[in-house]
């Protein structure tokens, strides 16, 4: 038998605790699989005195998380504080300097702070495990670091926020207005007061950060992803996805291009019959297209106490093993320059909504704002104001067309002051 596995685990929140409930429900069954016992020798949060309704067993209480994570009598140090600075970043640069192995869940740490954690990582010979940093319970890490290592992946994309995928759901099943969906989201606690952090897209654009560097070598490209969120998103474009046989996804999508490699988060139409549609609530989906794999789907939970902390423990049951990888694959040292291609390239077709004020030729006006700029309309769908002095409510799909043409297009038609609000624009995605 070797010697037992010893944690440190910083932070008992609700991860935190589902890990020790794991623990304590699996570990004699993980001793017998990995010969090996997992102990949890010593604990760390903002407030000893807080009643969790859980016992740390023998694990000794510490007070700060650097001392935890330096500390002899731990192999494995487990962060999960979460945010990108503080004591999480401090702790795991402890942990790591002094070869200790860490595992985390924090995607914002990482988003930030990846490259050089991960050379701390390499120069040490330890473990930087994060797969519960993306899409909750579901091994989409494992899944590129292992499983499709030999393969060249063209593309991945994926529901990458629950609470996100939660509003747009209910609000087409529903027919509820976003602001009201927004407040049961923040009643059943899947949205934060402050909300903007997930519906703003930033959640989804660190997650997707991470996959886009395991998934093409990269360097990490936090700040170089394209971030729209679904605030703008209301009950009519809900309607009209649905006439037309859309549903509307918040989406993060990173593609090889001849141009480099487009990385964006944003609303997006995909048909209703497409197997990523079907993904309601806090589901969170992930797709990776290799060139022999083909297209891999993985759905699950995208968050939670104990599908987190079955991810959390798939790291330490590696950390068990032996087994040390790269945190992204390769050594940093080959990781190559993130190359940004040019979202105006991209090509493709578009949902537009205007609301055109009622002057003499302002739909004329609006068909050569397009055709001025090369942009083909597949439909024109218009709808009577709800009074007289209103503006009418227009819906335009496009051909496929490029992303500058259509931006120029709807910037002309704003300024030419034929519509009442600034035009709203959604990516059709063909998956």
């Amino acid at each position: 038998m070797k010697e037992p596995l010893k944690l440190g685990i910083a932070g008992l929140g609700t991860v935190g605790a589902g890990l020790l409930e794991l623990i304590a429900k699996h570990g004699s069954g993980l001793e017998e699989t990995l010969e090996r016992r997992i102990v949890v020798t010593g604990v760390c949060a903002r407030n000893r005195d807080k009643v969790r309704g859980f016992a740390i067993g023998d694990a000794v209480w510490f007070d700060d998380a650097v001392t935890l994570a330096t500390d002899a009598n731990i192999d494995c140090f487990v962060e999960l504080i979460g945010g990108d600075e503080g004591p999480a970043r401090a702790a795991v640069e402890a942990a790591l300097k002094v070869k200790k192995h860490v595992v985390t869940a924090n995607k914002a740490l990482l988003a930030k702070h990846g490259m050089e954690l991960a050379k701390l990582a390499e120069k040490s010979g330890v473990s930087l495990n994060f797969e519960a940093a993306v899409a909750g319970g579901i091994p989409v890490i494992k899944m590129l670091r292992e499983a499709l290592a030999a393969n060249e992946v063209k593309r991945v994309y994926g529901i990458l926020n629950g609470t996100c995928n939660y509003i747009l759901s209910k609000m087409q099943d529903e027919h509820l207005a976003f602001d009201d969906v927004l407040k049961d989201a923040q009643a059943k606690g899947y949205a934060e007061a402050d909300p903007t952090f997930d519906i703003g897209g930033f959640d989804a654009a660190h997650k997707l950060a991470l996959l886009t560097s395991l998934a093409f070598g990269t360097k990490l490209p936090a700040d170089q992803i394209h971030i729209e969120g679904i605030q703008t998103i209301n009950a009519a474009d809900i309607e009209a996805a649905h006439s037309l046989g859309y549903r509307i996804k918040l989406l993060g999508v990173a593609e090889r291009t001849s141009t480099g490699i487009e990385a964006r988060v944003h609303p997006a139409f995909v048909p209703e019959e497409a197997p990523i549609a079907q993904v309601s609530g806090v589901t969170n989906c992930v797709a990776i297209e290799g060139d022999f794999s083909g297209s891999v789907l993985l759905v699950g939970p995208g968050a939670g106490s104990k599908p987190t902390a079955s991810a959390v423990a798939s790291d330490i049951v590696d950390v068990a093993r032996g087994l040390v990888l790269p945190p992204f694959l390769k050594p940093v040292a080959q990781l190559k320059p993130f190359k940004r291609a040019n979202l105006s390239g991209h090509y493709g077709s578009y949902y537009i909504r205007l609301s055109v004020l009622d002057r003499p030729g302002a739909m004329a006006s609006i068909a050569k704002r397009m055709g001025d700029r090369g942009v083909s309309l597949e439909s024109i769908v218009q709808k009577k104001p709800g009074t007289s002095d209103a503006a009418a409510p227009v819906v335009l799909i496009t051909h496929e067309t490029t992303e500058e043409n259509i931006r120029k297009a709807l910037d002309a038609i704003e300024a030419d002051g034929k519509v009442a609000a600034r035009p709203q624009m959604i990516r059709i995605e063909e998956l």
